[in-house]
């Protein structure tokens, strides 16, 4: 071996601008960046040359006596402060080891617990947690899951939940000690068994309550560890997560909080339509004709026939009101629109209604009416009102009555104010600059009131409108036209949107056509074939009447009453358009935020 490898092999070289004591390794390519480190690291044994610069540009020199004299004191200063930190490191698994030791005897001893309920003990009332308060201080039964665990030394502290409501209990002394309790977590099915009691003064609990038990058993575990349910699924979790995982986001108290409001809601709306004398029936979801267009049909095969999911159950409530007078039905429709926005659902809760011998300004009149006093009905109850408030603090009712705002006048209104709306060609294709963006013009008449258009509108009025007169072009075969020509050399409809703050259209209604030739001209402007719709024609010819109804989206009144972000929160189990990805969430090599493309619940 020559010298100079000899002096190669026994040289480590120090950058003190660019080198590293972290990354570096000593060598001409990744040196280190302190001298001191440079010997703490090498054999001391055979001390290394330490060739050194404080510049890139400097050429490497050997280290100066008192350089190197200094390097030395700062090397032994890292020697006992790393001796000092592998002491501790050892120590610190010592001890771990010890309280590993520790918690496998606690657990192994705890195994020969068992816990026995004294028969010498008050026969338990099993009870829902609703309905407790009338047992205070009378021992009592409740299951239920395990919603929050605290342990505090001697005593554990449950936040029980079953479905009617939140229950404090208190699990003390030998209760604390049995493997079930050391191994107990969140979401586990428990059975408690003990005293009920109210809270001392100044201290809260759910229903005012705390169940100081006796007796308790698990009835079905839940894991812990990196399986556990707070690991799975929290508020702060991805979207996508939580729609894959909606089975157990139902379980927090927001989700479900807007699901009981929900259930409210929908008994309000029916003791409001009953008490204005409308009679719910139940329509058929299968159907063989469209009400809304074919462009948003689901198709299926019925035993060998083309049928479809509704769009909407108006045809079929309006063949009703002959026998049984005004109706209303809760019935789900279908929607095949592939709409990503926070507003739309595939598969949504419909609310119609439908009624005989009215004029348009009666209609809105009552749609007006079931709105506001079902939401008075949510207000007047004591649940209902807790839980609003919680949801969306700032609520307040609506007051009466709606500004009503005619088409025309909503088009010379968004003019007057800037908001405008994308250019489209003969296709209906978006128009865009150079840049790519969309080529954005004003309002004319004829125009469809976009989304977008629609929420500023809303959002800047801030109270509930009605838009209403909409171009005969623009709506359904089945609307009355006004009479004559108007605005613009357009026909115009009885027809009407509610539109509410931060959501946007909620309810959509109009005056049916009566006449028999009107509506055979409807079906062959739209170029429907009547001959299916024959039992909907029978209704002009059997003794036709001035009628009209509405539609009122659950999960969009919903969101509005709850301030909820998207409809998809006010759904049980949401279905909507989403995006098909690959499975490393990439759509043309692009990364997307996005609702899951696998099945979800």
């Amino acid at each position: 071996m020559s010298a100079s490898s000899s002096i190669e092999s026994s040289t480590v070289y120090v950058d003190e601008s660019t080198g590293s004591d972290t990354t570096g390794n000593g060598t001409l390519h990744k040196p280190y960046q302190t001298a001191a480190y440079a010997i703490f690291a090498t054999d001391q044994s055979k001390p290394p040359i330490v060739l050194i610069r404080s510049k890139p540009e400097a050429d490497y020199v050997e280290i100066s006596p008192s350089g190197l004299k200094k390097a030395k004191k700062n090397a032994d200063g890292l020697s006992k402060k790393a001796k000092k930190a592998q002491e501790q490191r050892l120590k610190e698994e010592q001890e771990k080891g010890a309280e590993a030791e520790r918690l496998h005897r606690k657990l192994e001893d705890s195994k020969q617990v068992v816990l026995k309920e004294d028969p010498a003990l008050a026969t338990p009332i099993k009870a829902k947690i609703t309905n407790l308060e009338p047992l205070r201080l009378k021992r009592v039964r409740v299951s239920g899951w395990v919603h929050r665990l605290r342990d505090q030394k001697d005593i554990i502290f449950l936040d029980l939940r079953d479905g009617t409501g939140y229950l404090q209990v208190v699990l003390s002394g030998v209760l604390t000690q049995t493997y079930d309790a050391l191994t107990l977590s969140t979401e586990a099915t428990v059975e408690v068994t003990g005293l009920l009691q109210e809270v001392p003064k100044g201290k809260t609990a759910p229903g005012g309550h705390e169940l100081s038990a006796d007796y308790w058993r698990v009835l079905g575990p839940s894991p812990g560890g990196p399986d556990a349910f707070t690991n799975r699924v929290n508020e702060k979790s991805d979207p996508s997560i939580q729609a894959d995982l909606r089975h157990l986001v139902l379980r927090g108290e927001t989700a479900s909080n807007v699901l009981r409001l929900r259930s409210l809601l929908l008994q309000a709306f029916r003791d409001s339509l009953m008490a204005h004398d409308l009679l719910e029936v139940t329509p058929p979801c299968l159907v063989q004709t469209s009400v809304e267009g074919g462009a948003t049909l689901f198709k299926l095969d019925y035993y060998g026939q083309p049928a479809y999911l509704t769009q909407s159950s108006q045809l079929y409530l309006e063949t009703c009101l002959p026998s049984l007078g005004d109706v209303f039905c809760v019935q789900e429709s279908f929607r095949a629109e592939n709409s990503h926005t926070r507003r739309h659902l595939s598969e949504y809760t419909h609310l119609e209604g439908e009624l005989a011998f009215v004029t348009f300004d009666e209609l809105m009149d009552h749609i007006e009416a079931i709105i506001c006093e079902s939401v008075q009905r949510l207000l007047d109850s004591p649940v209902a009102f807790a839980l609003i408030k919680q949801l969306n603090p700032a609520f307040k009712a609506p007051q009466r009555p709606f500004l009503r705002m005619s088409y025309t006048s909503a088009i010379a209104w968004l003019v007057d104010r800037g908001i405008k709306r994308p250019s489209e060609d003969a296709e209906g294709n978006v128009v865009k600059d150079k840049e790519g963006n969309a080529v954005m013009v004003d309002h004319v008449l004829g125009d469809d009131i976009a989304e977008a258009a629609e929420r500023q509108m809303t959002d800047i009025i801030g109270q509930p409108v009605f838009l209403y007169g909409f171009p005969k072009e623009l709506k359904a075969f089945y609307m009355k036209s006004m009479p004559g020509t108007g605005e613009g050399g357009l026909v115009y409809t009885e027809s009407c949107d509610l539109l509410m703050p931060n959501v946007g259209e909620i309810v959509g209604g109009s005056m049916r056509i009566a006449d028999m030739d009107e509506l055979l001209a409807g079906y062959k402007r739209v170029g429907i074939d009547p001959t299916p719709y024959y039992w909907f024609t029978d209704q002009r010819k059997y003794g036709t009447c001035e009628h009209g109804g509405y539609g009122l989206g659950v999960e969009r009144f919903l969101a509005w009453l709850a301030n909820r972000h998207t409809v998809r929160e006010c759904s049980l189990y949401p279905r909507f358009a989403f995006l098909l990805v690959s499975a490393n969430g990439t759509l043309n090599g692009t990364t997307l935020s996005r609702w899951p493309a696998r099945a979800t619940p």
